[in-house]
């Protein structure tokens, strides 16, 4: 409980930075709130004494029920207005980048672990890509600290760089907005750098991401399929019978049911709107809850080669980005 009131604290001062700074993004803020938590003297030994648990548990089970509700943002139609190609083009761009930023974090020397969670949260949806990964694969809550750290970093560094280069590279406001929504990581952070430009990058800029959303659930499912083939041929080789993770967890089937229900258009935009808020304050909690363990001095001593791979893979997904917005607009 200690921790848990600590994080629905926290969640409460992000959303209230975000009012006041809305080129915030309130998930964001969660995180840089969890970090200075983590770091600072005396919150420093109480989120990682008495509220460590609640935290724990916030930065697990409460990032599995905002991935549930993640779904309700994802409407079938509005993808599929997109039309067939930037359908192709999409999947191929976050097909490249997960491929291509796995292989720059292993060039970089991070871990298989590291390497496909970095991965799956900067090609997919962020902290909630990586959640549900480590969910699919089991890995351990520690190991998802870092990736987090890294998405939220380079995720806040396309707010400020992007809106910078619209006018020297002669963006129009709908490729500003597909490269937005092509190549940033994060939906609060797609919002605050597409809205820089107005409402019709922020329009597309949306639609783009959120079609990127949802390759969450088949990128979640070919891991999973993946875990238990290494878990089978892993009880085969030691002659015990270790028990079969499933394919899909229950949140990602959560997740296709959202996607599911907003797509019927049976639900109010005010039901959206509950469920966008709710959504919210799950993946903030859980974001404070994963910042809270990040100790900088930690971070400086083991995690250069991990910013260099993050930099350079953000910079090759914003190369694919921009190369597909192109396509898609015109």
């Amino acid at each position: 409980m200690p921790g848990l009131v600590t994080a629905a604290a926290a969640v409460a001062a992000a959303f209230l930075v975000h009012g006041l700074l809305p080129a915030l993004p309130a998930m964001t803020m969660a995180v840089v709130l969890g970090v200075l938590a983590a770091n600072l003297p005396g919150a420093a030994g109480w989120t990682a004494g008495r509220a460590r648990p609640g935290l724990d548990f916030a930065g697990k089970h409460l990032m599995r029920g905002g991935i549930v509700l993640l779904g309700l943002k994802v409407g079938i139609g509005d993808i599929l207005d997109l039309g067939w190609l930037a359908l192709v083009l999409i999947v191929a761009v976050v097909a490249a980048s997960f491929g291509g930023t796995y292989a720059i974090a292993r060039l970089f020397r991070l871990t298989p672990v590291t390497s496909l969670l970095v991965a799956s949260g900067f090609s997919i949806c962020g902290a909630s890509a990586i959640g549900a990964v480590a969910a699919v694969r089991r890995i351990r809550h520690a190991d998802t600290v870092l990736p987090v750290a890294l998405v939220t970093l380079c995720g806040t560094l396309a707010i400020g760089v992007l809106p910078l280069l619209a006018h020297p590279l002669g963006l129009s406001a709908g490729v500003f907005g597909a490269w937005t929504g092509a190549s940033v990581h994060d939906v609060g952070q797609v919002v605050a750098t597409a809205q820089t430009a107005g409402t019709a990058a922020l329009a597309i800029a949306v639609v783009v991401k959120l079609t990127r959303v949802l390759l969450l659930a088949p990128v979640a499912a070919v891991a999973g399929v993946h875990h238990r083939r290494e878990v089978r041929a892993l009880g085969t080789a030691d002659g015990t019978s270790s028990a079969m993770p499933p394919v899909v967890p229950l949140f990602v089937v959560g997740f296709v049911a959202m996607v599911g229900l907003r797509s019927t258009g049976w639900l109010s935009p005010g039901w959206l709107d509950a469920g966008a808020m709710a959504q919210d304050i799950l993946l903030g909690a859980a974001l404070f809850g994963l910042g809270s363990a990040v100790r900088i001095r930690t971070l400086l001593h083991t995690g250069g080669q991990a910013v260099l791979a993050a930099l350079a893979a953000w910079l090759l997904i914003a190369v694919l980005g921009l190369g597909a917005a192109f396509l898609i607009v015109h």
